[in-house]
């Protein structure tokens, strides 16, 4: 991974793993090589350590993900043996505001915990080394196709939507907006049948503030998954994470998203034009089988007018989330979907990836696939059936 550096020279002998004890003492505790700047999780800080990280964890050359603002690799305790994710993410403002607020919120059980955090050179650039808990069950979507003929339910879907809305409710309740909320983003634990699911990368994350409820002007986001507001020039606030709330949920329910591109143009004129309008359905036989309290809530939750939008307390008090226990445990098309998706979800990832950075208000040149690009057999039944119905309306 390149030579890493300390920060400052006369920390190098004093890491906590130097120190002749079989037990890791925990960074907040740590007063040996850690650097003057502190992260606060109500009573808990923790400093940036100054030595490098390799003294405390071997690097591994496995590649665990690409986030918005850096990549993402296995790392190992050298005392305890357990295995971390490592995020490399150079020394800027943004990130050092992403590190702060991703470890302010991290005490939440559906957020990714950050263990460590380092000051150090990497290849001559100064860097974040950010250690976080390794999430080994994956990305919420992958596990859902990875069940092949299982069916998957809707109160099981009602039980990762709690989940997701749990951690929301606490980043909201904290005046952060996560701004990025996806499939994933959403990550699991472990393979084990009840594995939490959590959220990570807070790349885009911004503090609000309540005196001044429209407090987020900058425009980043992930196209499916945006709200409409964030499509415009006015401002937005923590609701446009209820809006992608709203699209994950959709998609959980069905398989696919519920705005796309019927001319296979990377975020086109006519998916802005839905997005901004709420033009939306719920097509069948996907919908037929799914209640009216989980559409009653997406419904809610897209509204695009943010005023009008459910708040996250709103939502945590809605029946089909509160009583998520309760939900009927109706199979739902939504595992078949995806595998049948499976080629077009990695694609519209990919791209997803390659452009968030760049992305801003008002621009026309996004290069993201729409699920109409590739033989997307799901989409073309639905155009077929729009044209049936268009030749019925004829009739």
């Amino acid at each position: 991974m390149g030579n890493i550096e300390s920060t400052r020279t006369d920390d190098r002998e004093k890491s906590p793993s130097s120190q002749k004890t079989g037990k890791r003492k925990s960074p907040s505790k740590s007063k040996s090589g850690a650097g003057s700047r502190k992260l606060s999780r109500g009573s808990v800080e923790m400093s940036y350590h100054t030595y490098p990280v390799t003294q405390d964890y071997r690097i591994s050359r496995k590649v665990l993900g690409v986030g918005i603002n850096g990549k993402v690799v296995e790392c190992e305790h050298r005392i305890t043996g357990e295995k971390y994710a490592l995020k490399v993410l150079r020394d800027i403002p943004k990130a050092r505001r992403e590190v702060d607020l991703h470890y302010m919120a991290s005490g939440h059980p559906n957020i990714v915990e950050i263990v460590d955090v380092y000051e150090n050179s990497y290849n001559n650039v100064q860097c974040l080394l950010v250690v976080m808990e390794s999430m080994k069950g994956g990305e919420l979507f992958n596990r859902i196709q990875e069940r092949g003929q299982q069916a998957f339910t809707e109160r099981e879907a009602a039980g990762i939507m709690f989940e997701v809305c749990s951690a929301v409710a606490h980043l909201h309740k904290m005046n952060i907006a996560h701004r990025d909320i996806k499939p994933e983003n959403l990550l699991y634990v472990d393979n084990s049948t009840n594995a939490r699911l959590k959220l990570t990368d807070f790349g885009f994350a911004k503090r609000t503030d309540d005196s001044e409820p429209l407090g987020l002007a900058t425009a980043c986001y992930t196209p499916y998954y945006c709200a409409p507001e964030v499509l415009g020039a006015e401002k937005y606030d923590k609701s446009c994470d209820l809006w992608s709330i709203g699209v994950v949920m959709y998609i959980l329910l069905c398989g696919y998203p519920p705005f796309f591109s019927q001319h296979g143009l990377p975020m086109s004129p006519g998916m802005k034009a839905k997005i901004k309008s709420g033009q939306y359905s719920f097509p069948s036989p996907e919908w037929d089988c799914v209640s009216e309290a989980a559409k009653d809530l997406i419904k809610k939750l897209l509204k695009t007018d943010a005023a009008e939008r459910i708040t996250i307390e709103q939502t945590m008090h809605h029946k089909w989330i509160t009583h998520y226990q309760k939900v009927p445990d109706t199979p739902l098309f939504t595992s078949s979907v995806l595998v049948d998706q499976k080629a077009q979800w990695g694609e519209m990832q990919d791209e997803m990836e390659k452009t968030l950075a760049s992305m801003r208000v008002g621009n026309e040149n996004m290069q993201i696939k729409s699920l109409a690009e590739s033989n997307n057999r799901l989409l073309k039944k639905r155009k077929q059936k729009a044209a049936e119905e268009t030749i019925q309306e004829a009739n």
